[in-house]
């Protein structure tokens, strides 16, 4: 069985608030890439981001060092 999202934890709250506003986001990854975009939807494991040309990346939550919302 999957495991399930845990929607009550803050950081699962703060990306979805971010998924519905359709925020740009940072995101820094282990590998010392930045990426920009916008947050699309979240499950336990992974994320996706749409970039700048509508192309979707998905992101390995363990790849990710942070993500801030652009200003």
């Amino acid at each position: 069985m999957a495991p399930e999202l845990e929607t009550g934890l803050p950081s699962i709250r703060q990306i979805q608030t971010l998924i519905r506003e359709n925020r740009e986001v940072e995101l820094k990854l282990i590998t010392n890439d930045l990426l920009t975009g916008k947050v699309r939807w979240q499950d336990p494991d992974c994320l996706c981001l749409y970039d700048h040309y509508d192309q979707p990346t998905i992101v390995w939550r363990q790849a990710i060092v942070y993500m801030k919302p652009k200003l």
